[in-house]
């Protein structure tokens, strides 16, 4: 059986390497997004066997794509494509449903066993990251729980550097809206202001400094 992939990234000319070393080995590449909501309505139309999404994507990056992507199409394996190993970003991605976690730096190595083995139900994550699971597993920090799909989308829009006005024209949503969002984050968190939403957001993985 042929497995159908979706790839994500924000780097066309990555996205080309991708598409021709998985082509290569096999797989069917039913179509390309360059961020995060791209992703999730290629999914939605395309309903692939895995979804190969890298985390720094703007606007909507690759953990809320595979945190939506996990409950909506939890048939779906899901596979983020990475430069970072540090332990943040493993636990985060792992808590949000993803399944296979590839280093860039390993890819050439690692993707296509990451692809079959979360085909077949399994975890794959490159040997790269093992001390980071280690070390997330050993630690008490919680990821960005309690937060729904929205305010996840705020807090990454929020660290971006975005206004409220661009945040508003982002999301469809009013500026009163995104105001609410902000403010129950801050109560959520426990932080109040800003500088420290952004400082949390690079922290737990959400978006990059």
């Amino acid at each position: 059986m042929t497995i159908r992939l979706v790839l994500a990234d924000d780097h066309v000319l990555v996205r080309q390497g991708l598409r021709k070393l998985l082509e290569s080995a096999g797989f069917v590449v039913a179509g390309e997004a360059a961020d995060g909501r791209e992703a999730v309505h290629l999914v939605r139309s395309e309903n692939p066997d895995v979804a190969i999404m890298d985390i720094g994507m703007p606007q909507f990056n690759g953990l809320n794509a595979a945190l939506e992507l996990a409950r909506s199409h939890p048939q779906v394996r899901l596979v983020v494509l990475t430069q970072h190993d540090e332990p943040q970003y493993v636990a985060e991605a792992l808590r949000c449903g993803v399944k296979g976690y590839v280093l860039k730096s390993q890819a050439a190595r690692d993707l296509v066993r990451a692809i079959e083995g979360v085909s077949r139900g399994e975890v794959y994550l490159s040997p790269g990251v093992a001390s980071a699971v280690a070390e997330a597993c050993a630690s008490p920090r919680r990821g960005v729980d309690g937060l729904s799909m929205r305010e996840r989308q705020v807090l990454q829009l929020i660290a971006e550097g975005n206004s409220t006005k661009d945040i508003a024209v982002h999301l469809n949503i009013s500026a009163k809206t995104v105001e609410s969002h902000r403010s129950k984050l801050m109560r959520k968190l426990d932080i109040h202001d800003t500088a420290g939403l952004v400082r949390y957001a690079i922290r737990r993985g959400v978006t990059q400094p």
